[in-house]
């Protein structure tokens, strides 16, 4: 059997962009993209990303260049998916909720050659050019502008988007990967924990994420997908590329807003959208909410779930499934996998099982929980903590311009290590506790500050809530919870009150010594909370001074 090898017949480059031209193939005269009065048909996003690509070629983009986009879920947002890699370069989308320093950092450490920009973040792009050392080549700029809207000053734009469509070849023939291993996207970490990092994937780390992804969901053909997660996150989880492989409706949205998601839902017949846990809880707490006309299925990941939310949303009408990946896996490669049985468990202990992120997915090779230290796996009984590692084909190729990084997290052994706490349950199902700079330790027990936050998303008044450390002068470090009421509790619930609330429900070490009632929690754009925010409202809090339990 040895004479067999690779030849040109069967070892073609796996590439997610192959499923546009499907795409268009089989669902050419179907709806692709809805944008407020705005549908395109498969056929026409594909003629728009060929024209597109074939003139950010014309502008001299080379292969394997960056270019970047900072925009909202907008058309050109997605078209830019295709059309970006289409023309042979990396796409690097850029959080809209990033500071003009962050950004511009982004833009130098990533060489971007072109950024298209929303005409909503033009301030932000052209102060973040304006940081650039003074040798420093700057990119060039595409105006993205809705229709209808008009720019007062457009200096230092190269042309507008609509212009590179009307002068682009619908007949361009596009750039395939020359293997499958060349880079097709650089994504910058959301900086939760630390500085941003560039993730460096590949077409056929996507193309692999992109197909497990809607496997795994039991995504249909023809969905109808409303773009309430940021494209700009981790590709969309993916589905940037997968909802052309499936000839979906992608319902586009500028703007996150719990009355027009609703109105999109009616309107449109949604079947599927996804989101963090921040989405779910927004959703199942605006005010006069209904029970959906139609199921609406959605998957969630980004943060640990608390099993309230999850019960409260699927009471709507909202049918949930639980994801775990990262940046750098490109999507989720840890889902909660359902069994039938449990459809029979009473709603609390239904929402407890799927707030767990669950097993690894069906085309990723592997996961474990194992001691940082020895690398051994834990022991399956729910309590043994330790860092969740993983190993699979969509893992990144690496962090750009930093092998440090790059090694220190995908070592020898074959893992990847993700610097997030977990434990294993005996059926083998994964529950992250924490990232392991949010483990709080407290007179020398580890405490998982994603246990206390769920026990005060039980109380009836909570919106929402984080659990941070602060120093205390007796046991080092105690829980230090920063909370959000509900609009019409506000004002009305004590730090007393939610300490007691907490001690009935709480070891003693557990229970927060201190509560923080705050408007609204700092967030990424993903809908993260930043705890590195809070951590540092924490440390200038001071030190808590002889604290007892």
């Amino acid at each position: 059997m040895d004479q067999f090898h690779p030849r040109p017949a069967n070892s073609s480059p796996l590439t997610p962009l192959s499923f546009l031209d499907r795409c268009a193939t089989v669902y050419g005269d179907c709806p692709s993209v809805v944008y407020g009065n705005t549908i395109y048909t498969w056929t026409e996003t594909r003629q728009r990303c060929l024209r597109v690509a074939s003139s950010i070629s014309k502008l001299g983009i080379k292969r394997q260049e960056v270019v970047s986009v900072i925009a909202p879920n907008v058309p050109a947002m997605y078209e830019l998916y295709f059309a970006i890699p289409f023309a042979g370069a990396v796409i690097n989308s850029i959080n809209t909720r990033l500071d003009a320093r962050t950004v511009s950092v982004i833009l130098a450490h990533s060489e971007s050659k072109l950024v298209f920009v929303d005409y909503d973040s033009v301030s932000v792009v052209r102060n973040a050019l304006s940081m650039f050392p003074p040798n420093k080549p700057k990119p060039l700029l595409v105006l993205v502008i809705d229709e209808g809207v008009k720019i007062q000053d457009s200096t230092g734009f190269e042309c507008t988007y609509e212009s590179m469509l009307e002068n682009g070849d619908p007949n361009f023939n596009w750039i395939r990967p020359v293997s499958e291993w060349d880079p097709i996207t650089l994504n910058y970490t959301s900086g939760t924990t630390s500085s941003p990092k560039g993730v460096v994937h590949c077409h056929r780390g996507m193309f692999a994420i992109a197909v497990d992804s809607l496997i795994e969901w039991s995504v249909p053909k023809q969905p109808v997908y409303l773009w309430t997660l940021p494209m700009f996150h981790a590709n969309g989880w993916s589905y940037t590329w997968g909802m052309a492989a499936v000839g979906a409706t992608n319902i586009c949205l500028r703007k996150f807003d719990t009355t027009i998601i609703y109105d999109l839902i009616d309107k449109h017949g949604v079947t599927h959208m996804c989101g963090a846990p921040v989405v779910l809880n927004m959703l199942s707490n605006a005010p006069d909410v209904k029970p959906l006309k139609n199921p609406v299925n959605i998957m969630t990941a980004g943060a640990p779930p608390p099993a309230p939310v999850l019960a409260r949303a699927e009471s709507i009408g909202f049918v949930i499934s639980h994801g775990y990946g990262l940046t750098e896996t490109g999507g989720l490669v840890v889902t909660c996998a359902w069994k039938r049985k449990w459809d029979r468990f009473p709603a609390t202990e239904r929402a407890r099982l799927k707030s767990r992120q669950g097993v690894r997915t069906v085309v990723f090779t592997d996961m474990d929980v194992v001691d940082p230290e020895s690398g051994v796996s834990v022991t399956r009984d729910g309590l043994t903590l330790g860092e969740v590692v993983l190993r699979g084909g969509c893992v990144m190729l690496g962090y750009f311009k930093d092998p440090e990084e790059t090694a220190k997290s995908m070592r020898e052994n074959g893992w990847f290590y993700t610097g997030d706490v977990a434990v294993m349950h005996p059926d083998g199902y994964l529950e992250i506790k924490d990232r392991s700079k949010d483990v709080i330790i407290s007179g020398g027990e580890n405490l998982s500050s994603v246990e206390v936050e769920s026990v005060l998303y039980t109380h009836p008044a909570v919106n929402e809530a984080a659990v941070v450390a602060r120093a205390d002068e007796f046991w080092g470090e105690t829980p230090c919870a920063f909370v959000s009421l509900k609009a019409e509790m506000a004002g009305k619930v004590t730090e007393k009150e939610v300490v007691d609330y907490c001690k009935g429900k709480l070891p003693g070490y557990m229970v927060p010594k201190t509560v923080v009632f705050k408007e609204e929690l700092p967030k990424t754009s993903t809908g993260k909370i930043q705890k590195f925010v809070l951590r540092e409202m924490a440390k200038k809090m001071g030190t808590i001074r002889k604290s007892r339990m």
